[in-house]
């Protein structure tokens, strides 16, 4: 499952790639203070702790003029709203998955956890060598943002459910969390893909309001 940087500056061209540096020389002393939003869980396993790492990152390789302040998903956005919070400048980072943008854009949704497609080393190579992150940056251009790749957990390869499945036709009319392109597959199969952030899933599953749900795990 593909974890996204979004970098909002004023034009494209003056945010550099990778490190997310200012838009604009910063005085020497000067500290620049940025915030990232998440749509993880402050600290969850794995993914809030990769959007730590990268915040840890960004002061480091700016030599400490960039400081970067991480808020977890409810701190200061909600989840699903970190998209359009970088892009209307309530923070200047987001850490989230492509897929979960479809709304904004489906061809986002291949940027992510694609059924069957690449893995972890595959889609570096297709981002930096195979044109993929241009055409990445093509699909952002309109919000004004910016992507980076900011982690990888590889391979998302099952599932946990309620009930065993044994063919094709135990998923009609199974409720299940799994967004992106994921999903389209799920509906097309008589399911009904339900679009979660991580802190809602386990509860979601306890109470009955899913009955099943992917995600990156086990983390362990």
């Amino acid at each position: 499952m593909k974890r996204r940087d979004f970098i909002r500056g004023a034009a494209a061209g003056a945010v550099a790639a990778g490190t997310g540096m200012a838009t604009a020389p910063a005085q020497a002393g000067r500290k620049i203070k940025w915030k990232m939003v998440t749509t993880w869980p402050k600290n969850f396993p794995g993914l809030g702790t990769g959007a730590n790492y990268l915040a840890e990152l960004i002061e480091e390789m700016s030599g400490g003029r960039i400081q970067v302040k991480v808020f977890g998903a409810k701190e200061l956005v909600p989840a699903f709203e970190v998209f359009d919070a970088v892009s209307r400048g309530t923070a200047q980072l987001g850490h989230g998955a492509a897929y979960y943008w479809k709304g904004k854009s489906e061809a986002a949704q291949f940027f992510t956890a694609v059924p069957f497609g690449l893995t972890a080393q595959e889609m570096n190579a297709w981002l930096y060598h195979g044109g993929g992150m241009e055409l990445w940056q093509e699909v952002y251009a309109p919000f004004g943002l910016i992507p980076a790749a900011a982690g990888n957990t590889g391979v998302q390869m099952g599932g946990w459910f309620n009930k065993e499945i044994n063919s094709v036709a135990d998923l009609e009319g199974l409720k299940m969390r799994i967004p992106g392109l994921g999903g389209e597959v799920l509906s097309r199969a008589g399911g009904t893909p339900v679009s979660l952030p991580g802190g809602e899933i386990f509860p979601s599953l306890q109470s009955g309001a899913i009955d099943a749900t992917e995600w990156v795990g086990p983390y362990n």
